[in-house]
């Protein structure tokens, strides 16, 4: 297994806690707990299809309103944090829990940046069919 180092934050967690689902209503596109540089998103499952706030496209130096494909926006994750986040979020999809894991990115006509990447699959019928989750800008964190 590859290293996750320098990759302090990462792990997943049970989407229900006691009778409580914790997706709902936590990471919806368009929910922002206030933080500067929160970018909202969304990933359907079967499409691969991905849904980005502005702040998102921002985050990644994207045009907004443009839809990002995926297969162009892991490039922008460095090679050691793309398979991490990789495993991290398949893990998450095939046993149904949340995941936080911090990633370095180096997106095109942006500075090199650390985004925090905290996620949940939504299930259907037993099955998990979109994740959703926020991109956090922690640069700072890593100054």
């Amino acid at each position: 297994m590859l290293p996750t180092e320098p990759l302090p934050l990462h792990h997943s967690w049970p989407i229900f806690e006691r009778g409580l689902r914790l997706s709902e209503g936590m990471l919806d596109i368009g929910y922002s707990p206030g933080l500067a540089g929160d970018g909202p998103f969304s990933c359907d499952l079967t499409t691969n299809r991905l849904t980005w706030s502005d702040a998102t496209f921002t985050l990644f130096g994207l045009p907004i309103g443009v839809p990002p494909k995926r297969e162009c926006v892991l490039p922008m994750y460095r090679p050691e944090s793309r398979a991490a986040v990789e495993r991290l979020r398949s893990h998450a999809i095939r046993h149904h829990r949340g995941f936080t894991i911090d990633a370095a990115v180096d997106a095109p006509g942006q500075p090199f940046r650390w985004l925090r990447i905290i996620a949940v699959p939504d299930i259907e019928n037993g099955r998990a069919v979109r994740l959703r989750g926020v991109h956090q800008d922690v640069t700072h964190e890593y100054r």
